[in-house]
């Protein structure tokens, strides 16, 4: 099973350099509407079986315009929300600069815990439960044959849900990197994770589409995961855009 975990685009929060967190109404900018757009053409052409989002507004607008290009019915999966931050939530980035808390957040992830908020480990369990209970569901409907599926949610639940994958402590997840609008895959085997992209705002997604048959590997068949150097399964190579254009995280 392959997910494809989108970030959505950017919001007026986010260009207004306040922590949204699961504050009604936050709406994607211009900016954030054209990179909607731009996910239904870089995705449409894909064999997406699901999408799945968190409920926010701003998830719902990026994964529209690609739900309508494949037809599909967009589901809401709460596990999907954006953390909370309580106390936190709405108040300006550079005055959390101040807070003690910001440095736990940054060092140690794993125990931070906002006030009157959630826990970021509780974060990374609940997403992570969300992202392999999903994987489990249409791999069971599709009697175990490989699915292509988008769950679009927040910044901080992808990196938590990256962190699992990569087999890194949760305290590490501030060293991943993902920008609005942004792709990060992850090929879920039977027997571990891998990683196919990350922070890939890049145009050829082409070889999520030939996913290695399930089932003992063929003599002669390419390894469907790494192999010695670090290679994968040869496919045609993406040219990350990061450098072409910055948004605002």
């Amino acid at each position: 099973m392959t997910v494809i975990l989108l970030r959505h685009g950017v919001s007026t929060s986010n260009t207004a350099r306040t922590l949204a967190g699961r504050s009604t109404g936050v709406e994607l900018t211009e900016r954030g509407a054209e990179q909607a757009a731009a996910v239904a053409d870089r995705l449409g052409g894909l064999p997406i079986r699901h999408i799945a989002h968190s409920p926010l507004l701003r998830c719902q607008r990026t994964v529209g315009p690609l739900a309508q290009r494949l037809g599909l019915e967009p589901e809401y999966d709460d596990r999907l929300l954006e953390v909370d931050y309580g106390d936190w939530t709405g108040r300006p980035i550079s005055e959390l600069l101040e807070e003690p808390l910001w440095s736990v957040v940054q060092r140690h992830a794993s125990g931070a815990v906002f006030p009157n908020g959630e826990g970021l480990a509780d974060v990374q369990r609940r997403a992570v439960t969300a992202i392999r209970d999903i994987d489990r569901r249409l791999a069971d409907a599709n009697e175990g044959a490989d699915v292509l599926w988008v769950a679009c949610t927040h910044g901080d639940v992808i990196k938590s849900v990256l962190a699992d994958a990569l087999g890194i402590h949760l305290d590490g997840f501030q060293r991943i990197v993902v920008e609005p609008a942004s792709i990060s895959v992850i090929r879920y085997s039977p027997h571990a994770p891998y990683v196919w992209r990350l922070n890939d705002t890049g145009a050829d997604l082409s070889a999520l589409a030939a996913a290695p048959p399930a089932g003992p590997a063929k003599a002669g068949a390419p390894a469907p995961g790494p192999v010695p150097g670090g290679e994968v399964t040869p496919g045609p190579v993406a040219d990350n855009g990061n450098a072409e254009r910055r948004d605002p995280l």
